[in-house]
């Protein structure tokens, strides 16, 4: 754990002129301000019929300055953390917070950032190695997925990893540091079978240094780009209509990520936007089902030492026993509605001011098997991936292309299914939510949520849950 001199030598600032850059960015009356530096570092390596075609590393620097008045947000940044540079950023951002007709001060919410999370430890610097290192990698599971299908034609493998080194201060004097790595590992087959083709990616993200990069994850991408594949070439297209749908544990999240979890963004919820808005403490589905948003699962993609305002990585109950508990809150948004930040204030880089963003969303186990709750379907269908999917905000409305799923019969599942959308409508959904089951799955693929132009790392996941009624576009 590197020490606060250590992010003071990489930006090149002091402590003093940290307060100096703090009282220029307030000194046109804004109520609140922030600092946001970082040093990132970026590799890339993809292989290709069997070569490394592409790669490549790149270097972000700079600081994001953030002033508040009232609901207003001045933004600037400086790709220089020379003095002078900083200075004119900061009262160009204190400049456009001037602008607002909002005279009444606020008092955005102070916290104790002492708190010692570290919730990605790392035994392998990945910046102490160099590219050649992982070109074996990659080599090696190509190799296997070629062993593991004969159909196999074609694989592209790709490594992708990053490292923050992120250093915050605030108007309270909160000057809060974090290191933040992250590591991807992705496969794609492509497989031909009596003329016709089909194609399959996995990737796996953690937040943790090159010791991810090990035999049994190397196996396991192997195992999982093949999986299935038999199924693939046997899909076929079933007959739409409104009928139960059983989503499968872990991947699935990405349902609950999308159709649900942004409509408890609560910057959609006080600005009126979302479908969920003004029924905090309100029954929204079924006693039993909690729903959570959580930054410290250790090494997940989601994890967070520190939000991006400094905020502690927390576990927030979204939905508990069926009633909505919280939105999912940055600074701002927690202050118009007089709670604490529950430390979801997430950007992509310094370029951008931060907002009120997911972690890792999921439902927590029910009591049902997943045996049952296939059995209690007479017809319908189960799903497990997806891919595409477009989701209103306001009316909460989404739809969903399903990438793997299979008929249910008799409470059995029977033929593959592709080519099908998935159409409903979030508070809907989860009001019929009839069946949780006791099989939760954080699914560890390489998720990024997008918003506002900024995208951010994200997990998902739950476990298998039956929804009543649902409209699935098939023939």
């Amino acid at each position: 754990m590197k020490n606060v001199q250590y992010y003071l030598d990489r930006f090149r600032v002091t402590e003093k002129q940290l307060d100096e850059l703090i009282c220029t960015a307030l000194s046109r009356g804004g109520d609140y301000a922030d600092l946001f530096f970082e040093y990132t570092v970026y590799q890339e390596l993809l292989l290709r019929d069997g070569q490394v075609s592409s790669g490549g590393f790149h270097v972000d620097y700079g600081v994001g300055i953030r002033v508040l008045k009232g609901e207003r947000t001045g933004y600037a940044y400086s790709e220089s953390t020379e003095m002078s540079d900083m200075l004119a950023a900061t009262a160009a951002a204190s400049y456009i917070a001037k602008a607002s007709s909002d005279n009444g001060r606020k008092t955005y919410g102070r916290f104790q950032t002492s708190a010692k999370n570290d919730f990605y430890p790392v035994l392998d610097d990945w910046r102490n190695n160099d590219a050649g290192r992982f070109i074996p990698v990659l080599t090696e599971l190509e190799k296997r997925i070629f062993s593991k299908d004969s159909r196999t034609v074609k694989v592209i493998a790709k490594n992708v990893w990053s490292e923050s080194e992120i250093m915050m201060y605030n108007s309270f004097g909160e000057l809060t540091c974090d290191f933040r790595p992250i590591g991807n590992l992705i496969a794609a087959g492509v497989f031909i079978q009596n003329d016709r083709t089909e194609s399959r990616t996995v990737s796996k993200s953690f937040r943790t240094g090159a010791e991810m990069l090990d035999e049994n994850l190397v196996e396991r991408l192997a195992v999982e780009t093949v999986s299935g594949v038999d199924d693939m070439f046997a899909a076929i297209r079933p007959k739409g209509g409104r009928m139960p749908v059983v989503m499968g544990a872990g991947a699935s999240g990405i349902l609950l990520h999308e159709a649900m979890g942004h409509s408890f963004e609560a910057d959609f919820n006080r600005k009126d936007q979302s479908v969920f808005s003004g029924m905090l403490g309100k029954k929204v589905c079924n006693s039993g089902i909690n729903i959570v948003d959580d930054a410290t699962i250790r090494s997940n993609r989601g994890a967070c030492n520190y939000d991006d305002e400094g905020v502690p990585g927390q576990r927030t109950y979204l939905v508990r026993d069926g009633v909505l508990e919280s939105y999912i809150h940055d600074r701002l948004s927690a202050n118009s509605f007089g709670l604490p930040s529950t430390g979801n204030g997430r950007r992509e880089s310094f370029r951008f001011y931060p907002l009120p963003r997911m972690r890792a969303t999921y439902m927590e186990n029910g009591q049902a098997s997943k045996a049952d709750i296939i059995a209690s379907v007479k017809k319908g269908i189960y799903v497990d991936e997806f891919s595409n999917g477009q989701v209103q905000i306001g009316e909460g409305d989404f739809t969903f292309y399903v990438k793997r799923g299979y008929l249910i019969e008799n409470g059995r599942l029977t033929a593959p299914v592709k080519d099908l959308n998935v159409i409903g409508n979030g508070p809907r959904a989860l009001a019929d939510i009839t069946a949780v089951g006791n099989d939760l799955e954080i699914d560890d693929g390489s998720w990024t949520c997008g918003k506002d132009g900024q995208e951010v790392p994200v997990s998902c996941g739950m476990p298998t849950v039956l929804v009543g009624s649902l409209t699935v576009g098939g023939e």
